[in-house]
């Protein structure tokens, strides 16, 4: 026979239960067998990641969220000289979140070459999965900022 178990005492009740024998508490039960993965087909057309950029109206350098925080697929443009990426509403690139310090690091450009310095945060800086203090970006990089993983394109 199978048990469900009150979240709120922890008492064990029968499969069939809604409510706590114990406390009253609505039992919360595992949903089983429900799918969570996705399929996805390539479309028709160029799926570049140029081409991408070029719809959202960004030419030149930029970082394309690929996980955290839900927002996926957001992306920031690179052109300024020098942009802060931190949880500060006054960053250039705002990431709202308790992993990310307020002013967590500075993206700089000088002439055609782009680099990340942390400025002290907690949690760190990671460029392709190796913590830095400072670290010069190459195309196709992946940068790590608290829980949010970004792509940084150079095309």
């Amino acid at each position: 026979m199978s048990h469900v178990y009150c979240q709120e005492c922890g008492f064990q009740n029968p499969e069939s239960s809604n409510y706590c024998a114990r406390c009253g508490a609505l039992l919360v039960k595992d949903e089983t067998g429900t799918e969570t993965t996705q399929t996805f087909t390539p479309e028709e057309g160029d799926g570049s990641p140029e081409a991408a950029l070029e719809d959202l109206g960004i030419k030149g350098p930029a970082l394309v969220v690929r996980s955290g925080g839900g927002r996926a697929g957001e992306t920031f443009s690179a052109e300024a000289e020098q942009t802060t990426i931190g949880r500060s509403p006054d960053c250039g690139i705002f990431l709202d979140d308790v992993t990310v310090s307020r002013k967590h690091a500075v993206l700089s450009r000088k002439d055609s070459t782009f680099t990340i310095e942390d400025q002290g945060s907690l949690n760190g800086t990671f460029v392709n999965r190796k913590r830095v203090e400072n670290a010069e970006l190459e195309d196709g990089d992946e940068l790590q900022i608290g829980k949010y993983r970004l792509t940084f394109l150079n095309r």
